[in-house]
């Protein structure tokens, strides 16, 4: 009837092509188990790696952010101190010129004493050119003693 043989309880004995076949389909599957085991955890890895990038770009965002707040408030603080320094030399430039102003002669009105300071003006010309006479007579004096 059968080509098989019985076990004692009464049950086919597979055939060593039916272990052989079952054997090799059970080591395909546990390959297959494997491999989807293997990229699981490579899928792991890689959202473990991608979770420490995004939270040390969070560490970097929130640097980067004070490091902006305190740009912007040292930007203030200088910008500041640039006004009060172009305040204060403003108000230098002010007080020299005003200090320069009264020492240097204002041109006077025709009526308030032109005609001294025309007088004033005709000495100092007059000064000057005897002074230049005098130096010009003291260096032919020079030059006639060298010959």
């Amino acid at each position: 009837m059968n080509d098989r043989p019985t076990n004692s309880s009464g049950h086919l004995e597979p055939s060593s092509a039916d272990v052989d076949a079952a054997t090799r389909r059970l080591m395909a599957a546990l390959d297959a188990l494997e491999s989807a085991v293997e990229r699981r955890r490579e899928a792991d890895r890689d959202e473990d790696e991608l979770a420490t990038r995004i939270q040390a770009l969070g560490a970097d965002r929130s640097r980067l952010a004070d490091e902006l707040d305190g740009s912007l408030v040292k930007t203030r603080k200088l910008e500041r101190a640039n006004r009060e320094i172009a305040e204060r030399l403003d108000a230098a430039i002010g007080t020299i010129r005003a200090v320069l102003g009264g020492d240097v002669k204002q041109p006077l009105a025709k009526d308030e004493g032109a005609e001294d300071d025309d007088a004033e003006d005709e000495d100092a010309e007059d000064e000057d050119a005897e002074d230049e006479d005098a130096e010009d007579e003291e260096d032919e004096d020079a030059e006639d003693e060298d010959e």
